[in-house]
């Protein structure tokens, strides 16, 4: 498989904006969103990638088909805002080898959440962090902050 990780440009805002709408139809099995009056989820921040200095848009490619998207949050820390990867893609590699292409982007310090009920994320995020992690829990999520790029 042939997996790239790419920044999102703007012209490829509808491409990110259409899996960001698939991402939140698996998500709220978690957080019990529903649609709004068009029939689409909401993302109040989604316009800001492509504004805003601290907010970078990636798409994920494998074998030149769109397989998912990150939101990150510049920091510090970096923060993964979003991360997804449609079904098809998941457990062959690809959230591992975006995540860690995404890591090395910004090396530095980092925090990762996930929801505290999706324990499929979480045991995902236990993986992909290759660093060493401090994990926190509170009431509604789980967290691991750790240094990329500090082997």
């Amino acid at each position: 498989m042939d997996i790239q990780v790419v920044r999102a440009e703007h012209g490829d805002s509808s491409v990110v904006r259409r899996l960001l709408q698939l991402y939140q139809h698996d998500f709220s099995e978690f957080d019990g969103r529903d649609v709004d009056a068009h029939g689409e989820y909401a993302y109040r921040y989604l316009d800001h990638y492509w504004t805003d200095a601290d907010r970078h848009p990636f798409l994920f490619r494998v074998d030149g088909h769109w397989a998912g998207l990150a939101l990150v949050r510049s920091g510090p820390p970096a923060d993964m805002a979003e991360f997804f990867v449609l079904r098809k893609y998941r457990r062959h590699g690809v959230g591992l080898r975006a995540a860690e292409e995404i890591f090395r982007m910004f090396p530095g310090p980092w925090t990762v959440r996930q929801h505290r009920r999706n324990t499929s994320a979480t045991k995902f995020w236990r993986a992909a962090i290759r660093y060493a992690y401090v994990e926190r829990e509170s009431p509604d999520e789980v967290t691991q902050e750790f240094v990329a790029g500090s082997e």
